[in-house]
């Protein structure tokens, strides 16, 4: 690995630990440098700017979530999509707290995408690169209507994670999820 990729990647980790112990404002570029063990010129250097770091820290700390959904999934008995659904469920109920500072930082990276187009294309690729990985996680077919699925699916975890993050008594999982499902597709036709 090179030397510059190394430095890369430590400024990634480096900022991934700020967003899990830093609330949004503390998060600056001599907290990350810090945090990293990487010289604060090397922010501009790799990424332009700190904003720029965190939000392709926030893509890479919610690849690496997703990643760990996968590699407890595939430990379970689960083969249906609605029984892999729920085992999915159930391991992001207990990764969530560990999750909250990335959630954040993700918010305030989808309100800086609007006006910046570099942050948008960084989660819009994001996007096109999760929704597929989670149609597969789910077993819901790699064909358009289950990757739409796997949006579907992705939109109420965002949703519901959002919403967590103002107050947590909003947060819905376990027989709660399942019951609120179950009345949805009472009025949803098939």
């Amino acid at each position: 690995m090179s030397p510059q990729r190394s430095n890369r990647s430590a400024l990634i980790d480096g900022t991934l630990r700020c967003l899990e112990r830093l609330p949004p404002e503390r998060i600056t570029a001599r907290a990350i440098a810090e945090e990293s063990g990487a010289n604060l010129a090397s922010i501009t250097y790799h990424f332009g700017s700190k904003d720029n770091l965190v939000t392709e820290a926030v893509i890479e700390g919610l690849d690496r979530w997703l990643a760990d959904i996968t590699t407890a999934l595939e430990g379970l008995t689960a083969t249906t999509p609605a029984a892999r659904y729920r085992e999915a469920s159930a391991i992001i109920e207990t990764t969530r707290p560990h999750h909250t500072g990335l959630a954040r930082n993700f918010v305030g990276a989808l309100a800086k995408a609007q006006h910046d187009p570099r942050i948008r294309a960084l989660l819009a690729a994001g996007f096109h690169r999760t929704r597929p990985a989670i149609a597969e996680l789910l077993g819901l077919g790699s064909d358009q209507p289950g990757v739409d699925a796997a949006a579907l699916v992705l939109a109420l975890f965002n949703g519901l994670l959002f919403q967590s993050l103002l107050d947590p008594t909003l947060t819905i999982e376990g027989p709660r999820l399942d019951r609120a499902q179950s009345r949805l597709r009472t009025i949803l036709p098939e």
